[in-house]
């Protein structure tokens, strides 16, 4: 056949000798040579068309289709799915701050405790990776030139990765929009050091670029040469040629286009932590989000001495008012998750937190489950004195944990829930929560005072509570006197953080766990923020990804002179490594086109004279 007498001939012409040369010496080089290679193929085609015996596969011609029209519109679903699954685990892997949530709105719904954020992370990653060793391996085939043929299970699975994909990419869409949010964040924090990294990537792409495109312009050169002036104007025709310079254009022209917009990528990324020393802020405080629930069992007292252990500026809770009118540290609806009401009561296992009396609740262990079933993925494993305590650990009440916050002189900010109907404080569970407040003579400008409800009531009787607010906007602030608020990062980062800077309100930022969104913060001059892994952040010294602006520059500028000389020189050297060779073919080859008579017969199409005069090529 005709498509593989160029290459063949060209490597008989230049290596023949030197092969048999070298086998007389080594007689197990070759040997060796050729069994890597078969080895390699038989790999490669079993992993993409699981044809695991060895066979000489028939080589497809430069510059032709590498496949049937079906294999090719599979190669673009696999294209696609490896486009879906690299977003989806971007997304998902960049929202491990939210991980805790989500479980614990799957727990509303199920009501058992489990770790879906990192099934779905796992399963994101396995997607990405499966659909990108595809496409290397698919990669690695064209370099060969074997035609693809991707096997059924293989099309069936990409299908399922598509639609798996797309399903998960519109739900996080519909119901967590604020997970492009996150993403969102996480880019501007991370985008100088993804600039710089892929100009490193783009280096390492350039070598096989280089010399796939020098080995393209020596075929078309070479093809040219060995062809005489009528059988050249016969092969443009065919459009050989053309086929094998739009190869070139196809794989150089992006590659080319990329290199261009990392270059000026610095110009339109904008980077909070990239500033002046001098123009960052203080490191923003810390509010023990229900404590230190990575080191304890949340809403406990070892958990609050966990935070205080570890620097709070203060701590934050949630509160309930059981039935008998005794306030307590309670986060969720029910007693289920946190505590162990199924194994003693359970019939009443589902009731609203609110419906118990406070000498039934004292009496619920509220530790076990914390060791049993853990908040938070990769959490450190505790000490036998920590599990002990952990285990032993009850509700607490309001005033315990005042005791705590007054001892320690730590500023405390916490969400009042309201009773269900029928309920004895149903109307006036705020003013119940203000007198034990008062009762228990904490300071009471350390009371940074949350809910809205009733807020004229408390200013009344408690003037020293510091009034904290929500999301509103300056004027409300100023009206009610407010000077304080609470805010979900999300929301604030995108809704004018400027304005309450100017305006020297005191922002808390909830709740914030991940190194790289603390070190965000504390690049937006946030006062403090609310956290469950205050054991991490505590220990950070400076912000993550943090440049100075002239730091940053100069990195630009010289990364990308230096990328673009280095680039320059790979393509250089495996240009001119592709024309000594064309120059050793033209110097040792002994065949020519001229000395044997080639019969065209007239009136044949042009494509099939042209299939004569390469089947006619001297081998």
């Amino acid at each position: 056949m005709h498509k593989d007498i160029l290459t063949e001939n060209k490597m008989d012409i230049l290596t023949e000798n030197k092969m048999t040369e070298l086998s007389h010496e080594n007689p197990d080089l070759w040997t060796e040579r050729f069994f890597n290679r078969k080895c390699c193929i038989t790999f490669l085609t079993g992993c993409y068309s699981c044809h695991w015996q060895y066979r000489e596969w028939e080589r497809t011609e430069l510059g032709s289709c590498c496949c049937s029209w079906k294999e090719q519109i599979f190669y673009v679903c696999l294209v696609i799915s490896f486009i879906l699954s690299a977003i989806f685990l971007f997304v998902w892997a960049e929202t491990s701050n939210e991980y805790n949530s989500f479980d614990w709105v799957v727990h509303l719904g199920t009501k058992q405790w489990f770790l879906w954020s990192i099934v779905i992370l796992s399963t994101a990653g396995i997607m990405a990776v499966y659909t990108l060793l595809l496409l290397i391996v698919s990669c690695f085939l064209l370099w060969e030139r074997i035609e693809l043929y991707l096997h059924t299970c293989h099309k069936v699975l990409i299908f399922l990765v598509m639609l798996l994909c797309s399903f998960l990419l519109a739900v996080l869409n519909k119901y967590w929009k604020d997970k492009w949010l996150i993403a969102g964040l996480s880019l501007q924090i991370f985008a100088p050091f993804v600039h710089l990294s892929l100009l490193t990537v783009m280096i390492i792409l350039s070598w096989p670029l280089a010399i796939g495109m020098a080995h393209l312009e020596s075929e078309v050169r070479i093809r040219r040469y060995r062809m005489s002036g009528y059988e050249n104007e016969i092969l443009e025709g065919c459009h050989i040629f053309t086929r094998l310079k739009a190869l070139q254009i196809a794989v150089g022209l992006p590659f080319l286009i990329i290199l261009l917009c990392l270059y000026l990528m610095p110009m339109g990324i904008y980077s909070p932590c990239v500033l002046k020393k001098k123009d960052l802020g203080p490191k923003p405080a810390f509010f023990g989000h229900r404590g230190a629930p990575m080191l304890g069992p949340e809403n406990t007292i070892m958990s609050f001495e966990k935070a205080v252990e570890h620097g709070a500026y203060g701590l934050e809770t949630d509160i309930y008012v059981s039935f008998d009118e005794v306030p307590f540290l309670m986060h969720d609806y029910d007693l289920i998750r946190t505590t162990n009401i199924r194994e003693v009561l359970p019939s009443s296992a589902f009731n609203h937190t609110a419906t118990f009396n406070w000498t039934f609740l004292s009496t619920l262990n509220a530790g076990k489950w914390f060791l049993k079933n853990k908040p938070f993925f990769g959490i450190k494993p505790l000490s036998e004195a920590d599990k002990r305590r952990a285990s032993n650990q009850s509700i607490p009440s309001l005033h315990q944990f005042l005791e705590l916050a007054k001892r320690e002189r730590k500023f405390v900010i916490f969400d009042l829930f309201g009773p269900p109907p029928k309920h004895p404080l149903r109307n006036t569970f705020v003013r119940k929560v203000v007198k034990v407040i008062l009762d228990s003579q904490i300071e009471q400008h350390l009371i940074l005072w949350l809910p809205g409800f009733d807020r004229d009531y408390v200013r009344y009787k408690a003037p020293g509570f510091q009034q904290v607010g929500r999301l509103l906007t300056i004027d409300e602030l100023q009206k009610d006197n407010i000077t304080i608020i609470n805010v979900d990062y999300k929301r604030l980062l995108y809704r004018g953080l400027r304005h309450y800077k100017a305006a020297k309100i005191h922002i808390n930022m909830y709740v914030v766990n991940e190194p790289w969104l603390y070190s965000l913060a504390w690049c937006h001059r946030i006062n403090s923020v609310t956290t469950d892994n205050i054991q991490i952040l505590s220990q950070l010294s400076h912000p993550l990804f943090f440049m100075t602006p002239g730091y940053y520059t100069f990195m630009w500028l010289f990364l990308d002179s230096t990328s673009a000389i280095i680039i320059g020189f790979v393509f250089y050297y495996n240009w001119m490594k592709e024309l000594r060779k064309e120059r050793w073919l033209q110097a040792d080859a002994t065949v020519s086109a001229g000395n044997e008579g080639i019969n065209v017969p007239k009136g044949e199409p042009e494509t099939q004279r042209a299939s004569k005069l390469l089947e006619n090529l001297p081998a």
